[in-house]
Formats: C-alpha cells, sequence, structure tokens
C-alpha cells in the first residue's frame, strides 16, 4: 500500500474510532449498566466483563455501528410506545464522526475519482457536526499534495434549526432537543489542529445555510456534501451550491433515505432543474450522483 493510502487508511480508523473500539464497547457497557440495570451485577462480574469485553453484545454491537454509522440506540417503553432514550447518546457518541465505514469508504472513493479525474473544485459539507468528513477531506488533500483546492466546513454550530417547513413537521433536531448534536466551532477547529489539518485550506462557514451559503466566495465546487437532515437544509444547500458544482464533481446526501424531508428536497430539486444522473444509494440511510459532464 502507497503511504498516502496507509495515512489515509489510518485517518478513516481513527475518525472512526476503530482503533480503539474495545474502549468504546467498555463505555457503553457501563452506560447501559447505570441506566438501565438498577440491578446490575455486583463489581466483580462487571469488572470480569470490562476485562473480556470482546467476548459480550456490547463489543459486537458497536463493531456492526461501525459500518453503518450513527449511534447505538437505547429505547425505553411508556404508555405511548417505544421512546430513545436519548441521554444515552451522550455516552456513545466516542467516535469524531457519525457516518461509519460504508460513507467514509464512498467519500474517499469519490474523491478519488475527482483526483483521477482532474475534477475542479472545492469540497464543502453542510452539516459538519464534529468535523469528521471535512477533516477525512483536508487528510486527503494533504496526502495527495493538493494545495490548489479548500475544504468548506458549513454548520451554524449550534445545532439545528427548528423545523419551520410543512415538509419538515413533527422534526425538532434543535439545540434544546438535540443538545448533543451542537458541537461549537471552537471544538471543531480543535479537533482539526489535533490532527494537524488546520490551515489557510480549511475555511469555516458559521450561520444557518440561508445566511452563509449565497455569500459564501466559492467559486467552483467538486464535491458537495449535504448533512442538513431537514427539507430546509438540504434545499438550502442545492439552491446555494449545486451550480457551482463542477462536470463530473459528485453530490452526496447524508440523510437521503433517513428522513423523508430530506428525501423530498433532494427529488424536488432534482425534477425542478432536470437532473437525472442516477442516483445510487450508499448504505440503508445516504445516496449520491455524479454530475453528467457537459
Amino acid at each position: 500500500m502507497h503511504p498516502s493510502e496507509r495515512y489515509l487508511s489510518l485517518l478513516k480508523k481513527s475518525l472512526l474510532n476503530d482503533l480503539y473500539i474495545e474502549n468504546e464497547a467498555r463505555i457503553v457497557m457501563l452506560a447501559y449498566q447505570l441506566l438501565f440495570y438498577p440491578d446490575r451485577p455486583e463489581i466483580g462480574q462487571l469488572i470480569k466483563q470490562f476485562l473480556a469485553i470482546e467476548e459480550t453484545p456490547y463489543f459486537a454491537a458497536v463493531t456492526s455501528n461501525k459500518e453503518t454509522g450513527g449511534v447505538l440506540p437505547a429505547m425505553r417503553t411508556t404508555p405511548n410506545g417505544p421512546e430513545e432514550i436519548t441521554e444515552f447518546r451522550n455516552f456513545s457518541f466516542v467516535a469524531h464522526s457519525m457516518i461509519g465505514r460504508k460513507r467514509m469508504d464512498n467519500l474517499h472513493q469519490c474523491l478519488d475519482r475527482i483526483r483521477l479525474d482532474g475534477i475542479a473544485g472545492d469540497l464543502i459539507e453542510t452539516g459538519v457536526w464534529k468535523g469528521g468528513a471535512t477533516l477525512f477531506m483536508r487528510g486527503f488533500l494533504a496526502a495527495h499534495g493538493m494545495d490548489d483546492r479548500k475544504v468548506w466546513v458549513a454548520d451554524s454550530f449550534d445545532g439545528l434549526p427548528k423545523a419551520s417547513l410543512v415538509q419538515d413537521k413533527g422534526l425538532d433536531f434543535s439545540k434544546g432537543q438535540y443538545p448533543y448534536l451542537a458541537i461549537g466551532i471552537d471544538a471543531v477547529k480543535d479537533l482539526f489542529a489535533r490532527y494537524d489539518l488546520l490551515d489557510e485550506q480549511v475555511q469555516f462557514l458559521k450561520g444557518w445555510f440561508k445566511d452563509t451559503l449565497p455569500m459564501a466566495p466559492i467559486e467552483k465546487l467538486a464535491l458537495l456534501r449535504l448533512d442538513g437532515d431537514l427539507y430546509e437544509s438540504t434545499m438550502d444547500g442545492l439552491q446555494h451550491l449545486y451550480h457551482k458544482l463542477s462536470p463530473g464533481g459528485f453530490v452526496i446526501v447524508d440523510d437521503y433515505l433517513s428522513f423523508p424531508g430530506c428525501k423530498e428536497a433532494v427529488d424536488d430539486y432534482r425534477q425542478a432543474h432536470g437532473i437525472v444522473d442516477e442516483l445510487s444509494p450508499i448504505d440503508e440511510f445516504s445516496a449520491y450522483w455524479r454530475k453528467a459532464a457537459s
């Protein structure tokens, strides 16, 4: 394997926390015991499970979750039916990216195609959480000595907006409901610095997409990664950025198969603009397409 590919392989493993997966499984195990089992095993039994974590269902669950991304769900029974215990997410957000191995590999493959085919333009993600996908983008540029492009990191850095459109009715991913989705810009910049990837090739766009994307000084894009969950956030990204995407460039929609509003925004935009490029699934949550050459 070429040294650049070894670096990118290691970077992906670090961003997804594949390197210390047993420790993440131990955190999950202890969280489950504390939250759900008041009559949990005595300390000696817990220590035994802790030390032999690879033999427990927790390790298998965390390992499987690394492929698909997201977080491990934790549910409780209520009079109204099953309900997620959202507090558990505070324990399961260990990795620096939620997109999982399949989507991270897809990003890598798209970037390889951009490099090999000489597709012009910068790279952007709209909705970055801790910045994992954009960290990989910047690492890819560094690995291949591509110093003529920028990585744009677009986020409110204060969580998702409250739903304002009928297409997003019933969804509330705002900071008040999901505070762990609101990662501040200083925390994201610090993570870039810890990976030695914070420099002038990384540009931050802080604020709601409807305010920042129309004015962003982006001339041309080779890759547009949308991760805004909602119809409004997804449509903002397409309306303000898609026309800047070079022929042969890629659009990746992280939530296309996850949230109906996101899918509807993509379908509406593609239909309105006569986009017939093949839309391919990445996994059970996401999809992407390549803009046809002109």
